[in-house]
């Protein structure tokens, strides 16, 4: 039995990890704005109710939830997408609170983690936006770039921890829902090419990942890696 802590299980990827490994007999810890109903009748699940955009609260409200244990993995899946606009047109407030949520509160978590918890492995998920600078992808990519840079530095920092950047392929998740029925593929092209190529379900993305992150160590520390070509 394996101890796991999950990020944003509110819905999508995170939902379906947490269930998946819930039914593979691990305990999972979770953070997420709202209990997801389907995990709440397993007895080794173990929710925080909390929205990481708050990130000067993470480290003195989260302490008591993760002190004193002991994780074989933690997966950083909260994120948010922000408007699919371009970088001239984003308002500078709505690209820090896409920073904020997908960079400032893993750094956050990880601090919290190191100080009170002992950690094997983190993977923080991340995407192929992260090097692709596509248009209209401006606040994310950046986002997703800084994430992938937070984990490299921490991998040299903290080397008793394994850390992996991994970009787990296209998902059907809200928010890529919210790309294929309300983002102008005529304006973004982008958009049109994530309608046209293939995209998992979060089940199957989930049991994908699960077999994907233990070979994750054979990896060095720190690296960005892309499902779609390991």
């Amino acid at each position: 039995m394996k101890n796991i802590l999950i990020t944003g299980v509110s819905s999508g990827l995170g939902e379906a990890l947490a269930e998946k490994y819930l039914e593979h007999g691990d305990n999972v810890y979770a953070i997420g704005k709202t209990l997801p109903k389907k995990l709440d009748h397993y007895p080794h699940f173990f929710f925080f109710p909390y929205d990481l955009s708050e990130t000067f609260m993470i480290q003195s409200t989260l302490k008591e939830f993760l002190q004193h244990r002991s994780f074989d993995i933690v997966i950083l899946n909260a994120g948010v997408l922000g408007d699919i606009k371009t970088l001239s047109q984003t308002d500078l407030m709505d690209a820090k609170a896409v920073m904020e949520v997908n960079v400032w509160a893993n750094k956050e978590l990880i601090d919290t983690l190191h100080a009170h918890a002992q950690v094997k492995q983190i993977v923080g998920i991340s995407s192929g936006a992260a090097v692709n600078g596509s248009k209209g992808w401006g606040a994310y990519s950046l986002s997703k770039a800084g994430l992938n840079m937070l984990l490299s530095v921490y991998a040299k920092e903290l080397p008793e921890i394994h850390f992996t950047a991994l970009a787990p392929g296209v998902i059907r998740t809200p928010m890529v829902e919210h790309i294929i029925e309300e983002v102008d593929d005529a304006l973004f092209p982008s958009a049109k090419r994530l309608k046209e190529n293939p995209i998992q379900t979060p089940e199957q993305a989930a049991e994908n990942l699960i077999d994907t992150f233990p070979k994750l160590l054979a990896y060095e520390s720190g690296s960005f890696l892309d499902v779609r070509t390991m």
